[in-house]
């Protein structure tokens, strides 16, 4: 409604499938001093999981929490209504994994509610069934979070590909993992050994089903590969809009669904590159592309980033799968 919204009450959003840890982590979240702090706290929590709400605790932080069972209800109206029932200097919103964020966020429009921080939790044992078979909504999640953490890791998970899961959708979200109780702390994975390809070689080699690997590996450590060289399998893009001399050796890459197919890849100069099957570099033909790769500031990218400098470039066939996936 417009007219409505005066106030900005600051929105901590949590999100996270059932059973994901997301009450949990909000009671510990209210613990906390630099949030327990006199300040009055509204609760949404929009699912009842197996974690109820401690009431001492909620009383001890000054929280109200309100039930919210079904979508529908969970209007502007609604959230007003309890805005000013309550007089909250924050708000918590505990948000149902099976809803749709577009919706709540064209809800909170029409409110006095303005989202500050976006947490997403995740269940280590169930990262994987939720990615298979629920894909799209957990890519939303993603899209939007400014942290993930993944609670009841073991050691021998695969926590550098759910990393680089996460980072495909969203770079700049910070990915945390917290171990079960039972099992020890075995700290960071060494992300090269996590790599299907050897980041010691003379020349990296990718396989065909290795680009999007690289392509999230070094956008998050891009220092990791600095003078290093490279062979890859690219579809190239050429346009008017690249300096000359310089294309993108690159894939189309599905990170949600069939509605969600991007082109993925770093820009390439040809200035020295050499050929005994390409004379003419031509847009959509499949090429072989070895490369140096350089940290650098580019343009294109308004920012430091990958950048390759050809050595050669010779015709290839494309993938079976042209498609990467995440």
């Amino acid at each position: 409604m417009p007219g409505r919204k005066k106030l900005e009450i600051p929105v901590y959003l949590f999100m996270g499938f059932l059973e994901s840890g997301k009450t949990t982590f909000i009671q510990d979240t209210l613990e906390e001093d630099y949030f327990n702090d006199g300040q009055r706290t509204l609760l949404f929590a929009c699912e009842e999981g197996l974690v109820e709400y401690d009431d001492r605790l909620l009383e001890e932080s000054n929280t109200t929490l309100v039930m919210v069972e079904d979508e529908e209800d969970f209007d502007a109206d609604f959230i007003t209504s309890k805005v000013l029932q309550y007089y909250p200097d924050r708000v918590i919103i505990e948000h149902n994994g099976m809803w749709m964020l577009d919706r709540l966020y064209a809800t909170l429009e029409d409110t006095p509610l303005e989202v500050f921080q976006t947490i997403v939790t995740v269940n280590a044992e169930t990262f994987d069934l939720y990615m298979n078979n629920m894909r799209s909504l957990a890519v939303e999640m993603f899209k939007i979070a400014e942290m993930v953490i993944i609670n009841r890791c073991r050691a021998d998970m695969a926590r550098a590909t759910w990393r680089r899961s996460i980072k495909a959708v969203n770079r700049r979200a910070q990915v945390m993992f917290e171990f079960a109780e039972d099992e020890e702390d075995v700290g960071e994975e060494d992300p090269d050994a996590a790599l299907p390809y050897d980041m010691e070689a003379d020349e990296i080699i990718l396989e065909d089903e290795d680009f999007g690997i690289w392509f999230v590996d070094i956008m998050e450590r891009p220092e990791a590969y600095q003078g290093k060289t490279i062979t890859l399998k690219g579809h190239i893009f050429k346009s008017i809009r690249l300096p000359k001399g310089c294309f993108v050796p690159g894939r189309h890459a599905m990170t949600c669904c069939a509605d969600d197919i991007q082109f993925i890849g770093y820009i390439c100069h040809t200035n020295h590159a050499r050929s005994s099957t390409i004379k003419k570099l031509k847009n959509q033909m499949w090429a072989m592309v070895t490369a140096e790769i350089r940290i650098e500031y580019n343009a294109e990218y308004g920012e430091e980033g990958p950048v390759l400098y050809a050595k050669r470039i010779e015709a290839a066939e494309k993938p079976e799968d042209e498609l990467v996936y995440f």
